[in-house]
């Protein structure tokens, strides 16, 4: 079996396990930017996906004026190509990390890529919310506080969960699409010592590995979703 794959994947086998090019340093870095870049970028869009959904005119803080400048910053960055922010945000990125290469750099323009994804699917998932229980909740009493906490973030928990999900798969194609341009990872592998060498047995092997970690993301999204929502229902 060894044989057969070191005759099979020669490339694969040449750039060894660690190392700056190895396949654990890219898997780490791929790890290592869908992480940093969901936690930074999943704050900003439930903020943001908060937002929405109280300032919106049903909304338990109704006003006009917010929800239309949240709306259209969220509409702005999810309008622009990741590609493109990529290259926009790059002087941005440089003041803040100081430079525009790398992993650590890529975490700026993947945070910004996905809090406007992540908003508007928090937004969605806040208003499939019974509006009864929101009324009930302002009968007792209750502050906005205790409503986004007790009622919205509680009630729509389960598909919060399906929403992140969904979002991270996203987020770990952007990370490929960071890594292609210099900042590490599978994608970065895939394509500067796959495609462009045309070593196909790296770019393979690296494909595989991002199908099996989106895998990964969705069996597990999967099963905690159910849990919750079975636990919420009981």
């Amino acid at each position: 079996m060894k044989e057969w794959f070191i005759t099979n994947f020669p490339n694969v086998v040449q750039q060894g396990w660690y190392g700056e090019t190895g396949w654990w340093t890219s898997i780490v870095q791929t790890l290592y930017m869908t992480f940093w870049s969901a936690i930074f970028g999943g704050i900003a869009g439930l903020i943001f996906g908060v937002a929405l959904v109280l300032f919106d005119n049903d909304g338990i803080i109704p006003n006009k004026v917010i929800f239309n400048i949240v709306d259209k910053i969220v509409s702005l960055f999810r309008a622009v190509p990741f590609i493109i922010l990529l290259a926009f945000i790059a002087p941005v990125t440089q003041k803040i990390v100081g430079t525009q290469i790398g992993t650590t750099a890529a975490l700026v323009p993947l945070s910004v890529g996905v809090f406007p994804f992540y908003a508007r699917q928090v937004q969605v998932a806040l208003q499939s919310v019974n509006k009864g229980t929101i009324e009930s909740a302002e009968s007792l009493g209750s502050t906005n506080w205790d409503i986004i906490s007790g009622v919205y973030l509680n009630e729509a928990f389960p598909e919060l969960i399906r929403v992140s999900t969904v979002t991270l798969i996203s987020l770990v194609g952007l990370t490929a699409m960071a890594g292609a341009i210099g900042a590490g990872g599978l994608g970065n592998m895939a394509i500067s010592y796959g495609y462009n060498r045309f070593a196909n047995d790296t770019t393979l092997v690296a494909t595989i590995l991002v199908v099996i970690l989106v895998l990964v993301i969705q069996v597990v999204g999967d099963v905690w979703a159910k849990l919750v929502d079975h636990g919420s229902r009981d």
